[in-house]
Protein backbone atom coordinates (compact mmCIF):
# COMPACT_ATOMS: atom_id res chain seq x y z
CA UNK A 1 0.00 0.00 0.00
CA UNK A 2 1.15 3.48 -1.00
CA UNK A 3 0.51 6.51 0.68
CA UNK A 4 0.72 9.90 -1.68
CA UNK A 5 2.44 12.52 -0.79
CA UNK A 6 3.29 16.09 -2.43
CA UNK A 7 6.93 17.12 -4.08
CA UNK A 8 7.21 20.03 -1.39
CA UNK A 9 6.13 17.72 1.70
CA UNK A 10 8.73 15.30 0.79
CA UNK A 11 11.46 18.29 -0.48
CA UNK A 12 10.89 20.11 3.31
CA UNK A 13 11.18 16.79 5.30
CA UNK A 14 14.42 15.87 3.10
CA UNK A 15 16.00 19.05 3.94
CA UNK A 16 15.92 19.26 7.55
CA UNK A 17 16.73 15.96 8.00
CA UNK A 18 19.61 16.84 5.91
CA UNK A 19 20.05 20.05 8.10
CA UNK A 20 19.75 18.17 11.42
CA UNK A 21 22.88 16.09 10.42
CA UNK A 22 24.94 19.13 9.61
CA UNK A 23 24.91 19.80 6.39
CA UNK A 24 25.04 23.61 5.56
CA UNK A 25 21.85 24.97 3.33
CA UNK A 26 24.03 24.40 0.04
CA UNK A 27 24.63 20.85 0.48
CA UNK A 28 21.59 19.92 2.26
CA UNK A 29 19.65 21.97 -0.91
CA UNK A 30 21.57 20.26 -3.25
CA UNK A 31 21.38 16.62 -1.39
CA UNK A 32 17.35 17.12 -1.62
CA UNK A 33 17.12 18.03 -5.13
CA UNK A 34 19.54 14.97 -5.89
CA UNK A 35 17.65 12.46 -3.77
CA UNK A 36 13.78 13.36 -4.74
CA UNK A 37 15.10 13.23 -8.91
CA UNK A 38 14.82 9.53 -8.33
CA UNK A 39 11.29 9.84 -6.94
CA UNK A 40 9.91 11.44 -9.27
CA UNK A 41 11.66 9.92 -11.98
CA UNK A 42 9.94 6.89 -10.99
CA UNK A 43 13.02 5.59 -9.42
CA UNK A 44 11.25 4.66 -5.87
CA UNK A 45 14.54 2.28 -4.68
CA UNK A 46 16.99 5.62 -4.62
CA UNK A 47 14.61 8.58 -3.12
CA UNK A 48 13.54 8.85 0.06
CA UNK A 49 13.58 5.31 0.53
CA UNK A 50 17.52 5.74 1.25
CA UNK A 51 17.09 8.69 3.34
CA UNK A 52 17.19 6.44 6.78
CA UNK A 53 20.34 4.54 5.51
CA UNK A 54 22.54 7.88 5.14
CA UNK A 55 21.15 8.89 8.09
CA UNK A 56 22.61 5.48 9.48
CA UNK A 57 25.96 6.22 8.03
CA UNK A 58 26.20 9.46 9.27
CA UNK A 59 26.07 8.12 12.71
CA UNK A 60 28.23 5.45 12.05
CA UNK A 61 30.87 8.07 11.00
CA UNK A 62 30.73 6.97 7.59
CA UNK A 63 29.23 10.45 6.33
CA UNK A 64 31.14 13.81 6.70
CA UNK A 65 28.01 16.19 6.54
CA UNK A 66 30.51 19.04 6.28
CA UNK A 67 32.98 17.84 4.01
CA UNK A 68 36.17 19.70 2.51
CA UNK A 69 35.77 18.95 -1.26
CA UNK A 70 38.92 18.90 -3.31
CA UNK A 71 40.86 18.71 -6.53
CA UNK A 72 43.80 16.14 -5.56
CA UNK A 73 45.18 16.39 -9.05
CA UNK A 74 44.08 18.09 -12.50
CA UNK A 75 44.87 18.87 -16.09
CA UNK A 76 43.22 21.25 -18.35
CA UNK A 77 40.93 18.39 -18.92
CA UNK A 78 40.77 16.08 -16.12
CA UNK A 79 40.47 16.13 -12.23
CA UNK A 80 40.79 13.98 -9.39
CA UNK A 81 38.59 14.75 -6.68
CA UNK A 82 38.64 13.93 -3.03
CA UNK A 83 34.86 13.63 -1.43
CA UNK A 84 36.16 13.75 2.28
CA UNK A 85 34.02 11.36 2.82
CA UNK A 86 31.17 13.17 1.90
CA UNK A 87 27.13 12.76 1.33
CA UNK A 88 27.32 11.61 -2.32
CA UNK A 89 24.58 13.55 -3.12
CA UNK A 90 26.44 16.36 -2.75
CA UNK A 91 30.31 15.25 -3.82
CA UNK A 92 28.58 14.27 -7.35
CA UNK A 93 27.20 17.28 -8.34
CA UNK A 94 30.47 19.13 -7.38
CA UNK A 95 31.82 16.51 -9.86
CA UNK A 96 29.79 17.45 -12.29
CA UNK A 97 30.30 21.14 -12.04
CA UNK A 98 34.04 20.30 -12.28
CA UNK A 99 33.67 18.02 -15.21
CA UNK A 100 31.60 21.27 -17.37
CA UNK A 101 33.80 23.57 -16.64
CA UNK A 102 36.54 21.90 -18.04
CA UNK A 103 34.46 21.21 -20.83
CA UNK A 104 33.76 24.57 -21.24
CA UNK A 105 37.66 25.11 -21.94
CA UNK A 106 39.00 21.96 -23.47
CA UNK A 107 35.95 20.56 -24.92
CA UNK A 108 35.90 17.93 -22.92
CA UNK A 109 35.97 17.55 -18.88
CA UNK A 110 36.46 14.17 -17.28
CA UNK A 111 36.74 14.26 -13.46
CA UNK A 112 37.18 10.66 -11.36
CA UNK A 113 36.29 10.64 -7.65
CA UNK A 114 37.66 8.65 -4.53
CA UNK A 115 36.52 8.86 -0.78
CA UNK A 116 32.71 9.69 -1.03
CA UNK A 117 29.09 7.56 -0.51
CA UNK A 118 26.10 6.54 -2.40
CA UNK A 119 25.35 9.31 -4.90
CA UNK A 120 21.44 8.59 -5.92
CA UNK A 121 20.60 8.22 -9.26
CA UNK A 122 22.91 8.45 -11.97
CA UNK A 123 21.08 10.47 -14.36
CA UNK A 124 20.22 13.39 -12.38
CA UNK A 125 24.19 14.32 -12.70
CA UNK A 126 24.47 13.18 -16.18
CA UNK A 127 21.39 15.23 -16.76
CA UNK A 128 23.38 18.30 -15.20
CA UNK A 129 25.31 18.92 -18.63
CA UNK A 130 22.35 19.42 -20.52
CA UNK A 131 21.58 22.94 -19.78
CA UNK A 132 25.22 23.62 -21.10
CA UNK A 133 24.90 22.08 -24.65
CA UNK A 134 27.07 19.07 -23.13
CA UNK A 135 26.59 15.50 -23.00
CA UNK A 136 26.69 14.17 -19.73
CA UNK A 137 28.30 10.51 -18.42
CA UNK A 138 27.94 9.61 -14.80
CA UNK A 139 28.75 6.33 -13.39
CA UNK A 140 29.57 4.74 -10.00
CA UNK A 141 30.85 1.49 -7.95
CA UNK A 142 28.85 0.45 -5.18
CA UNK A 143 28.51 -2.08 -2.53
CA UNK A 144 29.65 -5.70 -3.61
CA UNK A 145 26.25 -7.70 -4.44
CA UNK A 146 27.11 -9.35 -7.92
CA UNK A 147 28.96 -12.21 -8.89
CA UNK A 148 31.03 -12.44 -11.90
CA UNK A 149 29.91 -14.74 -14.44
CA UNK A 150 30.44 -17.94 -13.00
CA UNK A 151 31.28 -17.03 -10.10
CA UNK A 152 29.16 -17.33 -6.28
CA UNK A 153 31.21 -14.32 -4.77
CA UNK A 154 30.24 -10.85 -4.72
CA UNK A 155 32.34 -8.76 -6.53
CA UNK A 156 31.29 -5.66 -8.16
CA UNK A 157 28.04 -3.80 -7.29
CA UNK A 158 25.20 -2.55 -9.22
CA UNK A 159 27.38 -0.06 -11.13
CA UNK A 160 25.04 2.23 -13.10
CA UNK A 161 26.23 4.32 -16.10
CA UNK A 162 24.23 7.36 -16.82
CA UNK A 163 24.44 9.13 -20.25
CA UNK A 164 22.15 12.41 -21.19
CA UNK A 165 22.23 13.80 -24.58
CA UNK A 166 20.54 17.14 -25.58
CA UNK A 167 18.40 17.61 -28.74
CA UNK A 168 16.03 20.03 -30.25
CA UNK A 169 12.99 19.91 -30.51
CA UNK A 170 12.72 16.53 -28.99
CA UNK A 171 13.00 15.93 -25.50
CA UNK A 172 16.64 14.58 -24.75
CA UNK A 173 18.16 11.23 -24.64
CA UNK A 174 19.00 9.81 -21.32
CA UNK A 175 19.63 6.21 -20.79
CA UNK A 176 20.33 5.33 -17.12
CA UNK A 177 21.05 1.92 -16.15
CA UNK A 178 22.28 -0.36 -13.16
CA UNK A 179 24.86 -3.18 -15.45
CA UNK A 180 23.47 -5.78 -13.13
CA UNK A 181 19.87 -7.39 -14.23
CA UNK A 182 18.27 -5.77 -11.33
CA UNK A 183 19.02 -2.89 -8.93
CA UNK A 184 19.11 -4.30 -5.67
CA UNK A 185 16.77 -1.23 -4.45
CA UNK A 186 14.12 -3.36 -6.85
CA UNK A 187 14.99 -6.26 -4.46
CA UNK A 188 13.89 -3.95 -1.50
CA UNK A 189 11.03 -2.57 -3.16
CA UNK A 190 9.88 -6.84 -3.58
CA UNK A 191 10.52 -7.71 -0.08
CA UNK A 192 8.44 -4.71 1.24
CA UNK A 193 5.65 -5.81 -0.64
CA UNK A 194 6.28 -9.43 0.36
CA UNK A 195 6.88 -10.92 -3.80
CA UNK A 196 8.93 -12.80 -5.83
CA UNK A 197 12.17 -11.51 -7.56
CA UNK A 198 11.88 -12.59 -11.27
CA UNK A 199 13.69 -15.46 -12.95
CA UNK A 200 17.80 -14.18 -13.23
CA UNK A 201 17.88 -11.47 -11.14
CA UNK A 202 19.61 -13.77 -8.30
CA UNK A 203 21.04 -16.78 -7.51
CA UNK A 204 21.86 -18.18 -4.05
CA UNK A 205 24.92 -18.79 -2.22
CA UNK A 206 25.49 -22.04 -4.42
CA UNK A 207 25.36 -20.30 -7.86
CA UNK A 208 21.45 -21.78 -8.61
CA UNK A 209 18.87 -19.55 -9.97
CA UNK A 210 16.97 -18.38 -6.87
CA UNK A 211 13.57 -16.16 -7.22
CA UNK A 212 13.84 -15.47 -3.23
CA UNK A 213 13.85 -11.38 -2.95
CA UNK A 214 15.48 -12.12 0.77
CA UNK A 215 18.25 -13.73 -1.15
CA UNK A 216 21.48 -11.32 -0.17
CA UNK A 217 20.50 -11.94 3.09
CA UNK A 218 21.01 -15.65 3.01
CA UNK A 219 24.56 -15.23 1.20
CA UNK A 220 23.39 -15.32 -2.52
CA UNK A 221 24.33 -12.55 -5.04
CA UNK A 222 22.90 -10.40 -7.69
CA UNK A 223 23.49 -11.01 -11.36
CA UNK A 224 25.08 -9.54 -14.13
CA UNK A 225 23.30 -7.88 -16.74
CA UNK A 226 22.45 -10.46 -18.98
CA UNK A 227 21.81 -13.38 -16.03
CA UNK A 228 23.22 -16.27 -17.11
CA UNK A 229 26.63 -16.84 -19.99
CA UNK A 230 23.90 -18.15 -22.13
CA UNK A 231 21.87 -14.91 -22.39
CA UNK A 232 25.48 -12.74 -22.53
CA UNK A 233 26.24 -11.73 -18.20
CA UNK A 234 29.83 -11.88 -19.53
CA UNK A 235 28.84 -8.58 -21.02
CA UNK A 236 27.32 -7.16 -18.41
CA UNK A 237 30.32 -8.56 -16.06
CA UNK A 238 32.24 -6.47 -18.65
CA UNK A 239 30.13 -3.02 -18.05
CA UNK A 240 30.08 -3.64 -14.24
CA UNK A 241 34.06 -4.27 -13.90
CA UNK A 242 34.75 -1.05 -16.45
CA UNK A 243 32.70 1.15 -14.49
CA UNK A 244 34.46 -0.10 -11.16
CA UNK A 245 37.92 0.53 -13.07
CA UNK A 246 36.74 4.06 -14.01
CA UNK A 247 35.37 4.81 -10.06
CA UNK A 248 37.86 3.40 -8.04
CA UNK A 249 40.80 1.93 -9.24
CA UNK A 250 41.02 5.52 -11.89
CA UNK A 251 39.87 7.70 -8.53
CA UNK A 252 41.98 5.89 -5.70
CA UNK A 253 38.77 5.06 -4.44
CA UNK A 254 38.57 1.20 -2.66
CA UNK A 255 36.39 -1.33 -5.67
CA UNK A 256 35.54 -4.78 -6.43
CA UNK A 257 35.35 -6.15 -3.28
CA UNK A 258 36.17 -3.93 -0.85
CA UNK A 259 33.74 -0.87 -1.48
CA UNK A 260 31.96 -0.12 1.51
CA UNK A 261 28.97 -1.82 1.83
CA UNK A 262 25.52 1.04 2.18
CA UNK A 263 24.31 -0.51 5.14
CA UNK A 264 26.12 0.84 8.20
CA UNK A 265 25.37 -2.03 9.97
CA UNK A 266 27.65 -4.42 7.44
CA UNK A 267 31.36 -4.63 8.72
CA UNK A 268 34.00 -2.37 6.48
CA UNK A 269 35.73 -4.57 4.49
CA UNK A 270 39.38 -5.60 5.84
CA UNK A 271 42.65 -4.25 3.70
CA UNK A 272 40.46 -1.62 1.86
CA UNK A 273 42.91 -0.48 -1.03
CA UNK A 274 41.22 3.00 -1.08
CA UNK A 275 39.08 5.71 0.33
CA UNK A 276 35.07 5.06 0.05
CA UNK A 277 33.43 4.54 -2.81
CA UNK A 278 34.04 6.31 -6.51
CA UNK A 279 32.49 7.99 -9.19
CA UNK A 280 33.48 9.33 -12.78
CA UNK A 281 31.99 11.60 -14.59
CA UNK A 282 32.08 13.26 -18.31
CA UNK A 283 30.89 16.02 -20.02
CA UNK A 284 31.53 16.64 -23.77
CA UNK A 285 30.68 20.13 -25.39
CA UNK A 286 28.87 19.18 -28.75
CA UNK A 287 30.04 21.66 -30.73
CA UNK A 288 33.72 20.32 -29.11
CA UNK A 289 32.53 17.89 -32.73
CA UNK A 290 30.40 19.90 -34.76
CA UNK A 291 27.88 22.68 -34.74
CA UNK A 292 25.44 22.11 -31.96
CA UNK A 293 22.24 23.28 -33.80
CA UNK A 294 23.68 21.01 -36.85
CA UNK A 295 24.01 18.70 -34.10
CA UNK A 296 20.51 19.12 -32.70
CA UNK A 297 19.40 18.79 -35.80
CA UNK A 298 20.40 15.20 -36.70
CA UNK A 299 19.64 14.05 -33.03
CA UNK A 300 16.16 14.88 -33.43
CA UNK A 301 15.74 13.11 -37.01
CA UNK A 302 17.82 9.97 -34.82
CA UNK A 303 15.00 10.31 -32.31
CA UNK A 304 11.96 10.40 -34.68
CA UNK A 305 13.13 7.48 -36.64
CA UNK A 306 13.48 5.56 -34.08
CA UNK A 307 9.59 6.71 -32.50
CA UNK A 308 8.45 5.58 -35.90
CA UNK A 309 9.84 2.05 -35.80
CA UNK A 310 7.18 -0.52 -36.49
CA UNK A 311 6.47 -1.52 -32.56
CA UNK A 312 5.91 -5.94 -32.55
CA UNK A 313 2.69 -7.52 -31.78
CA UNK A 314 0.97 -5.75 -28.11
CA UNK A 315 3.29 -2.66 -27.98
CA UNK A 316 1.64 0.38 -29.39
CA UNK A 317 4.85 2.73 -29.50
CA UNK A 318 8.53 2.20 -29.12
CA UNK A 319 10.34 4.60 -26.37
CA UNK A 320 13.14 6.30 -26.30
CA UNK A 321 15.71 6.09 -23.42
CA UNK A 322 14.35 8.40 -20.93
CA UNK A 323 10.68 8.87 -21.91
CA UNK A 324 9.59 6.66 -19.33
CA UNK A 325 11.42 8.84 -16.58
CA UNK A 326 10.24 11.97 -18.07
CA UNK A 327 6.39 11.42 -18.26
CA UNK A 328 6.37 10.16 -14.55
CA UNK A 329 8.16 13.53 -13.47
CA UNK A 330 5.20 15.43 -15.23
CA UNK A 331 2.41 12.63 -13.59
CA UNK A 332 4.32 12.94 -10.19
CA UNK A 333 5.00 16.77 -9.82
CA UNK A 334 1.10 17.40 -10.74
CA UNK A 335 -0.43 14.53 -8.66
CA UNK A 336 2.14 13.90 -5.90
CA UNK A 337 4.62 10.93 -5.41
CA UNK A 338 3.76 7.34 -4.25
CA UNK A 339 5.71 6.14 -1.35
CA UNK A 340 5.55 2.42 0.36
CA UNK A 341 3.72 2.47 3.81
CA UNK A 342 6.74 0.81 5.05
CA UNK A 343 9.10 4.00 3.96
CA UNK A 344 5.94 6.05 5.14
CA UNK A 345 6.69 4.86 8.84
CA UNK A 346 10.41 4.80 8.45
CA UNK A 347 10.13 8.64 7.39
CA UNK A 348 7.80 9.02 10.50
CA UNK A 349 10.75 7.25 12.89
CA UNK A 350 13.13 9.91 11.01
CA UNK A 351 10.68 12.80 11.94
CA UNK A 352 10.54 11.54 15.91
CA UNK A 353 13.98 10.40 15.75
CA UNK A 354 15.06 14.50 15.22
CA UNK A 355 12.30 16.32 16.32
CA UNK A 356 10.80 16.99 12.99
CA UNK A 357 7.41 17.93 12.98
CA UNK A 358 5.70 16.27 9.49
CA UNK A 359 2.37 15.60 8.15
CA UNK A 360 3.32 11.72 7.52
Amino acid sequence: MDKTCSYQLLYNFSYSIFKHIGCSDEDATTATKALLAADLRGIDSHGVARLSGYVRLWQANRINSNPNIHIIHETLSTATIDGDAGLGLVVAPYAMQVAIRKAEHAGTGWVSVCNSNHFGIAGYHAMMALEHNMIGIAMTNASALVAPTFSIERMLGTNPIAVAIPAGKQPPFVADFATTTAANGKLEILQRKNADAPVGWVQDKDGNTSINANELKQGGSLLPLGSDREHGSHKGYALGSIVDIFSAVLSGASYGPWVPPFPAYVPMPEDMPGKGLGHFFGAMRIDAFRPADEFKQHIDNWIERFKKAKPAAGYDKILIPGDPEREMELIRMKEGIPVDVSVVEDLKRLGKQFNIANEF
